[in-house]
């Protein structure tokens, strides 16, 4: 029910708040394999949460029906116990961290349960989702600095626009459905052009944030090689994806947002041995 593979999107932002918060404290070993499990563990929560509440829309939703709750490979009982022991593990692993971010961790793990409601109430839900999982590199660098940066904000901020802007993308699929059972989303009061033009100016935003990262913690300018890459990136996925031909949304959605990530993880990684 659950794929790891998709805690591409935010790991790599979490794992360069590490790499820049490693260039003036210390990290440990155990530092590391924590905030891995910490996020593995709270994802896993979340998306298992979402497919409990989500259950009975999925299974009248064409697209959705062959999920594994709605179509009874997995019981809600079953996913219950998931997400319960995922949450464990997350607060478990948040207190090994620091006494700190097992406080924040409350917070946090509701922040991202919540957005599972969100759609029924507003149309911003896109951002909503981006704002939950952009705590990821806040988490991060508290768990190894204590404090927050203003250039950890930056990325976060970056992270919350690219989300947001490749979820109205996904959004589009479903603009019909959502009409149909009163749900709430852009694309569904917008309609499919204006929604991909609203997602066309967060990823606009996420260049500016990630821009004034790089002013922030005063980045060596090998970074902008792969800030120019993740601009291109986010520019073919714009042009694979039309308000009436959503063919290729599968290819932008995982494949391209996930180079994205990673390419923006190891420009921080070449740029922090550089520097």
């Amino acid at each position: 029910m659950i794929k790891f593979s998709h805690s591409i999107f935010a790991l790599p932002f979490a794992l360069s708040a590490v790499v820049l918060a490693w260039q003036t404290h210390a990290v440990s070993y155990w530092d590391l394999v924590w905030i891995l499990v910490a996020m593995v563990a709270a994802r896993s929560a979340a998306m298992g949460f979402n497919r409990i509440v989500d259950a009975r829309i999925d299974s009248k939703n064409p697209r959705t029906a062959v999920r594994e709750i709605p179509s009874g490979l997995v019981s809600q009982k079953q996913a219950a116990v998931f997400v319960g022991l995922s949450s464990v593990i997350f607060l478990g692993t948040a207190a090994l961290l620091s006494p700190l971010c097992f406080f924040l961790s409350f917070p946090v793990l509701f922040s991202l349960l919540f957005y599972s409601y969100t759609k029924r109430f507003t149309r911003y839900c896109h951002l909503y989702l981006g704002f939950a999982i952009s705590l990821a590199p806040v988490g991060a660098w508290v768990a190894i600095a204590g404090n927050l940066s203003v250039g950890i904000v930056y990325l976060s901020l970056g992270l919350m626009t690219y989300i947001a802007g490749f979820d109205i993308l996904y959004a589009c699929q479903d603009v019909d459905f959502d009409r149909e059972q009163g749900l709430f989303s852009l694309p569904a009061k917008l309609g499919p052009r204006r929604a991909m033009q609203v997602s066309s100016l967060l990823h606009v935003l996420t260049l500016v944030f990630l821009g004034a990262m790089y002013i922030s913690f005063k980045m060596h300018p090998v970074f902008l090689i792969f800030l120019m890459g993740i601009a291109i990136l986010l520019l073919i996925e714009h042009r694979l994806v039309k308000p009436d031909n959503l063919t290729h949304i599968h290819l932008a959605f995982f494949h391209i947002n996930s180079m994205v990530s990673v390419l923006l993880f190891i420009g921080i990684v070449i740029e922090g041995g550089v520097r």
